[in-house]
């Protein structure tokens, strides 16, 4: 009910600009709005940061895209966690900083990606494909479980460092189809990669992004990859759980999202969605997220909220079983 009081402040607010609110009732947004990328200018979440960053415009604030590195994602992540809950600070982030990190760093993170961040939408998965040297006898996830089988603790994996995604499906797959493969980290995709093609490492779990150009140039081949159903940019390569009845259901994935600060109100949380996932919807924006090896895959909010958490739960799995620890 409209109380008498109300109804003055109303009326003295008008009195000062025609059609103009209470704050608390004013349209989002109200203020320019800062997309954090916690990588830098170039790579995968700064292009998935600029992209987004277009659509949001159209709610009629500025848009900017600040690329704040440092600790693997997590100093960007921070910043948001820690900014106030009203929608105008967003973070486009990978499944490394907020469902992987808290199991490796625990009490060291000075946030806590589960509840000082609320998920807004999931710009798309990004399997790992797994190569193998141009050389090699293994052209199925079959052969690659046999030949594991076949030579336990003699072939190694490569992957672009320690807990990382791909670091975690080589181990997900030796827990679930009883191989005995060990993991090589290197400072980066590409050399990691660089190594299958020379035969320093037997196989490499990458993004499609880093080990395209050597799969075109014959040097290395893609056997399988990590998700549940074949990648449209890899029709022809069968997914990992084929390899083995042990392998029944095998999934680790890499992603990419995009979150606000948590606490932020539900309606600002739903327009944010609604305006990511039209975005994802649009050919164009497809076509380039699909050349970084990421496949779109729009969510509401609740099911984000949810995908989140069953992933955090499925990395911490995998680190406790296999032992990872980061050193120092």
């Amino acid at each position: 009910m409209l109380t008498r009081r109300a109804f003055i402040a109303g009326v003295s607010l008008a009195s000062v600009s025609i059609g103009a609110r209470p704050a608390a009732a004013q349209a989002y947004p109200t203020q320019t709005i800062r997309i954090m990328a916690g990588f830098p200018a170039g790579g995968g979440i700064d292009v998935v940061a600029r992209l987004l960053a277009e659509p949001f415009k159209s709610m009629g604030q500025p848009v900017i895209v600040e690329n704040r590195t440092g600790a693997a994602g997590m100093i960007a992540a921070q910043a948001v966690a820690k900014a106030p809950p009203d929608g105008h600070m967003l973070l486009v982030a990978t499944s490394g900083e907020i469902a992987i990190m808290q199991h490796l760093y625990k009490d060291k993170m000075a946030y806590d990606p589960l509840n000082d961040l609320a998920p807004l939408a999931l710009v798309g998965i990004v399997p790992c494909v797994v190569v193998v040297a141009d050389t090699a006898p293994i052209r199925t996830p079959q052969e690659l479980i046999a030949y594991a089988k076949a030579n336990p603790k003699k072939l190694s994996f490569s992957s672009s460092g320690v807990g990382n995604p791909q670091h975690l499906a080589g181990e997900l797959m030796n827990m679930m189809a009883g191989t005995d493969v060990l993991h090589v980290p290197y400072r980066g995709a590409a050399p990691a990669v660089a190594d299958v093609a020379t035969g320093a490492v037997t196989m490499s779990f990458s993004s499609l992004a880093a080990a395209l150009p050597l799969i075109q140039a014959g040097k290395i081949r893609a056997v399988a990859v990590t998700s549940l159903e074949r990648m449209p940019q890899l029709p022809d390569v069968a997914p990992l759980q084929e390899g083995a009845p042990g392998l029944k259901g095998y999934e680790l994935l890499n992603w990419f999202g995009l979150f606000t600060t948590g606490g932020t109100p539900a309606p600002i949380l739903a327009q944010l969605n609604d305006a990511a996932n039209k975005a994802l919807q649009d050919a164009k924006t497809a076509d380039v997220l699909m050349k970084q090896g990421i496949i779109p895959r729009p969510l509401t909010p609740a099911e984000y909220k949810r995908f989140v958490a069953a992933e955090s739960e499925k990395f911490a799995k995998v680190i406790e079983r296999a032992k990872i620890k980061l050193e120092g």
